[in-house]
């Protein structure tokens, strides 16, 4: 039993949900196993970014450049950016936790759709925020009208998930502009654009979302991108915010001092620098994901809008039975309870035993 007298975190410390992360796939000897449960990039890194790594580990013994100059400046020449506008972090969940810490105050609103990206709910009572949760369209869609009526005097940031993780529709440049012109000012909109490089928007639906440009004309809109995805670098952890200078200078302020490492300021320049490559693996990874889906319609699924590297399969109370099937062909994914299974776009081979999976699992 804890003594009472002992020290205590704060009230909303003990309310953190916990992040609950892709799980791996065990050994088996019996065939190749693969992990869909994590969205990651299944293919090497990217050429140049193994040698940038290496020289930058040669000189560990060295503190990183904590103002990553070298990497805001690759960024700023290739967005046509302010080097002022940018704000560096191990990751885009970082930039979430330091936009919360920085803006809301304790018991502050940040309107965010559900279901989305796990990390949200996490860092939003880390900062002692109170999150509002809007649920999502039938189409597993951000549903902005709601979510601008949810909008009130508490609130102090928005946040949209384009592509949505884990369901996977994007949102329009029509459907962000029409939901901006009715967010007051003093609100924050977060455009958290991890999958940005896979989105095939069918110009039937909307113009695909220029979130730059967004921000150019708006001094509330904060955009978020990652190196985790497309990239291939989630186990360096760099992603990176484009905000008008006041915006990104409170990100850097309440930033982790040295927080992106010297080897991932490195690999992320170098990634950058491979760019023709990093297109030619995006298109066979976007390739991939259409014939799943596919292939899934074919067996009578019909999944939502997938512009991310994932599909989602909307399976209530069956995900558990559905990623257990899953994992019995060696093919882990990631089920949320009661809801359903987000399964990463892999190799061709793990695609294949996947859509197995799918032809076979009875929903009755």
């Amino acid at each position: 039993m804890r003594r009472v007298s002992a020290p205590q975190p704060r009230g909303n410390v003990q309310q953190i949900p916990a992040y609950v992360p892709g799980r791996p796939p065990s050994p088996r000897e019996d065939l190749v196993v693969y992990k869909l449960s994590s969205n990651e990039n299944p293919y090497p890194p990217l050429p140049g970014v193994v040698a940038a790594a290496h020289a930058a580990v040669e000189e560990m013994n060295r503190y990183p450049d904590m103002g990553s100059a070298a990497l805001y400046a690759e960024l700023a020449a290739r967005l046509d950016v302010p080097v002022g506008d940018l704000a560096a972090a191990t990751g885009s969940v970082a930039l979430i936790y330091q936009l919360l810490a920085a803006y809301c105050e304790p018991g502050d609103e940040v309107v965010h759709a559900w279901r989305s990206f796990e990390a949200y709910p996490i860092a939003i009572t880390t900062a002692a925020a109170r999150g509002v949760r809007v649920p999502l369209t039938a189409e597993a869609r951000h549903d902005l009208d709601a979510m601008a009526a949810a909008i009130t005097d508490r609130t102090r940031v928005v946040l949209l998930c384009t592509p949505n993780n884990p369901t996977g529709p994007a949102l329009t440049q029509g459907e962000v502009d029409a939901f901006l012109a009715k967010v007051p000012a003093r609100v924050l909109v977060v455009l958290d654009e991890a999958y940005l490089e896979f989105v095939r928007l069918d110009p039937s639906r909307g113009q695909a979302l220029d979130a730059i440009g967004t921000y150019r004309r708006h001094d509330n809109v904060v955009v978020f991108r990652t190196f985790s995805k497309a990239y291939g670098l989630a186990g360096f952890r760099v992603g990176y915010a484009v905000a008008h200078a006041e915006v990104a200078a409170a990100l850097r302020a309440v930033s982790l001092p040295f927080g992106v490492s010297a080897v991932a300021q490195a690999a992320a320049i170098a990634s950058l620098e491979a760019q023709p490559e990093l297109l030619e693996r995006v298109d066979g990874i976007v390739a991939e994901r259409e014939r799943l889906v596919a292939g899934l319609a074919e067996v009578g699924w019909h999944v939502p809008d997938a512009q991310g590297n994932f599909v989602w399969f909307d399976l209530g109370e069956k995900a558990a039975a559905f990623a257990a099937a899953a994992d019995a062909a060696g093919v882990v994914v990631r089920p949320f309870a009661g809801e359903g299974c987000r399964v990463t776009v892999g190799e061709p081979e793990a695609n294949a035993r996947l859509l197995e999976v799918a032809a076979a699992f009875s929903r009755d």
